[in-house]
């Protein structure tokens, strides 16, 4: 890069600040009328001036940006290797997928079956569904949402093959207890990381545990690419093959832009293809396009640096809401987390007591005539969900909590967008409700 085009970007990333600095002093948080946010971007201009470098360059693919991403990613994580996609539900896609793949010893196969909590996220469960495996559907435990440990073994079959759970909203399972059972039953485990970056399990962030992790970046999560999402694993075999499924199902393992990494490009007998058919085009599963870009990459990168700095701030904000909400426990269930957990919450969940008085839908309608806005606790219970109905699975007991959860149950924004002046807002309207109950 020449002096004249360095000082031309310097010029436009004064003016990005300049754009910035105007839209923030328009910024005004007025109690009733302005919204309170379950989640959303919390960014300033060094992601814009990120992003707008990115964009200069005009590498409108992943390249050098989603690398660094993925290096950065992987060192905070203190993982081998990260995987950059499309989406926290691609992520889960190509884990599965990656299972499935003929060049592993012991592969999933259609039929096999993979335990997984009845309150869950579609995208959690969709992938079993469309690797034509089995979903055995457990109950889960109300306070911590997580999946029920006491029902696994009875979700055992002969056909068992996996788990595959989200630590629900941050909050991390007991992972002691659910590795044990893994290990014990020689299962796959995907770990279903995306609401829950930077947690941790005795130590231990969230996402390390499993074969496979997978992350989400949609603006409503930790951090943000817009759409994006990530995939880690410590295993080598795997990493390949969800780089495969990522890109189109290529045998050929080039990151973008290069040529001839394994050093005999056109020296591969696969298939029925003639000798020496080009290693670039050799397609070797069925696989997909699910890659990040370079832009998205860029405005992640500039996030990974302040994620410490939201972590701190989504816990003070759950630890203020809690400590407010305690003198309504009376009335409502308030979230609980293992002795050895440290969740980074994604949300602040709270479920209506019987006989509280009062029904989640006046609560919830009362809270968003306030401007506040609530959320269910995702699909509630996903079996009962219109999608779910007529798939085939199995179902372990009568989920009597996730139904629970289902019919009473929301949660309210603990992320870094929401300001002191809203949370106080938000106690405010919390205690006008209850003073009528």
């Amino acid at each position: 890069m020449d002096d004249k085009e360095k000082e031309l970007r310097s010029e436009i990333a004064e003016m990005v600040r300049e754009i910035h600095k105007l839209r923030k002093e328009k910024e005004e948080f007025i109690p009733g009328k302005s919204r309170v946010p379950y989640a959303g971007r919390f960014y300033d201009e060094r992601e814009i001036i990120s992003l707008v470098n990115t964009s200069i360059d005009f590498w409108l693919t992943a390249g050098p940006r989603a690398d660094e991403l993925e290096r950065n990613l992987a060192k905070h994580l203190g993982v081998k290797k990260a995987i950059l996609t499309n989406s926290g539900s691609s992520a889960n896609l190509l884990a599965v997928s990656a299972l499935t793949s003929k060049k592993l010893d012991d592969r999933l196969k259609a039929g096999d079956e993979i335990i997984v909590p009845a309150t869950s996220f579609p995208t959690t469960v969709n992938p079993i569904i469309q690797n034509k495996l089995v979903p055995v559907f457990v109950d889960v435990e109300l306070g911590n949402y997580n999946l029920d440990i006491n029902k696994l073994d009875a979700a055992l079959s002969s056909r068992t093959r996996g788990l595959m759970f989200a630590h629900t909203l941050g909050n991390p399972a007991d992972m002691n207890k659910i590795m044990d059972f893994v290990k014990k039953n020689k299962l796959y485990f995907i770990e279903d990381n995306c609401d829950s970056l930077d947690s941790k399990f005795d130590g231990e962030l969230t996402g390390n545990f499993g074969d496979i992790a997978t992350y989400s970046f949609y603006p409503a999560h930790h951090m943000t690419t817009g759409e994006g999402g990530a995939l880690t694993t410590n295993n080598g075999r795997l990493s390949k093959e969800i780089i495969s499924f990522r890109d189109w199902g290529k045998d050929c393992w080039c990151e973008t832009g290069k040529s001839n990494t394994c050093g005999k490009r056109f020296a591969w007998k696969l298939g029925s293809l003639p000798e020496g058919y080009d290693h670039k085009y050799i397609f070797s599963e069925i696989g997909y396009n699910l890659k990040m870009t370079d832009m998205q990459a860029s405005v992640g990168i500039e996030q990974l640096k302040k994620l410490p700095e939201f972590t701190k701030r989504r816990k003070e904000n759950f630890r203020d809401y809690y400590d407010f909400l305690k003198k309504y426990e009376n009335r409502i269930i308030l979230p609980e987390s293992h002795e050895l957990a440290d969740p980074s919450w994604f949300a602040f969940p709270i479920t209506v007591r019987e006989n509280s008085g009062f029904k989640r839908k006046d609560l919830v309608r009362f809270l968003e005539d306030k401007n506040i806005e609530t959320r269910m606790l995702f699909a509630g219970n996903i079996v009962r969900q219109p999608a779910y109905i007529d798939i085939e699975k199995r179902v372990i007991g009568n989920l009597e909590n996730s139904d629970y959860i289902m019919n009473n149950t929301f949660f309210i924004g603990v992320s870094p967008v929401v300001s002191n002046e809203m949370r106080d807002y938000v106690k405010e309207s919390f205690s006008e409700f209850f003073s009528k109950y």
